[in-house]
């Protein structure tokens, strides 16, 4: 199937590795013009070297200045913008009583307001594309609470919300706007959660896998191919949506 992707202009972000990566990789391959950013600079350019990106920036999205400094960026490079993948590493773990107080501004700076600010400054240029799209990379956690993660449980909710109210808001300019909610797919964001279980990590692994429905983990690919559709002219109709991208773990209808 052809997405219509074929010389659209996308920035995505945290691309260094594992979903983001994955992420920037399927629209590479539908030929899309890919601009790649992540904090680590010898990772991003490894990587855009790697997957044949458009261009890259080192950026640190939960500073104030860098979600601004980096699309300014990108559009130096690819001139225009057509989509926008948001993504942003997971708060730290934890429950609530061992949480520090002052992690919630660094959670609330990475998570929500990394995502407001990117979408306030590419939002004029997304405009005028025609076929704007906004994927933003969530978790389940937003659907389904995990006890290990209050931040992520917390703060990534109000990322949906966002989602929710820019689809309706910004659906006169053609442009949609829909989150993605991964589980188990198999990155370094698990293995450090699985770490953090204690015991042999291979064995941790097996046991998480072994406990999915469909008894494996996901592959970042698999979680990718459901971006690209998202940012593809077939997906026009599709705006204000959380879709889980996990083997079926959501326990819940919705």
């Amino acid at each position: 199937m052809d997405l219509g992707l074929g010389g659209r202009k996308a920035l995505v972000t945290a691309a260094s590795k594992g979903l983001g990566r994955a992420c920037a990789e399927a629209l590479v391959r539908e030929s899309a013009d890919v601009f790649i950013s992540s904090r680590n600079e010898v990772a991003i350019a490894k990587t855009a070297k790697e997957i044949k990106a458009a261009g890259w920036f080192a950026a640190d999205l939960s500073r104030p200045d860098d979600p601004e400094a980096l699309v300014k960026k990108a559009l130096t490079q690819l001139g225009e913008l057509d989509v926008l993948v948001v993504n942003a590493g997971g708060p730290p773990p934890g429950n609530f009583q061992n949480t520090p107080i002052e992690m919630w501004e660094v959670a609330f700076n990475l998570t929500l307001m990394s995502a407001v600010r990117l979408i306030k400054t590419a939002l004029p240029h997304l405009k005028r594309s025609g076929q704007g799209r906004i994927v933003i990379i969530t978790s389940i956690s937003v659907r389904q609470p995990i006890g290990t993660l209050v931040l992520s449980n917390s703060i990534r909710g109000g990322v949906t919300g966002l989602a929710k109210t820019l689809s309706r808001e910004l659906a006169p300019d053609g442009i949609t706007v829909n989150c993605l909610a991964p589980d188990a797919i198999l990155t370094d964001r698990i293995r450090q959660l699985a770490a953090g279980a204690g015991g042999d990590l291979e064995e941790e692994l097996k046991r998480r896998a072994a406990a999915t429905p469909m008894g494996r983990f996901g592959d970042p690919s698999e979680f990718a191919a459901a971006c690209a559709f998202l940012c593809s002219r077939q997906a026009g109709y599709m705006t204000g949506q959380t879709i889980g991208v996990d083997g079926g773990a959501l326990v819940g209808v919705h």
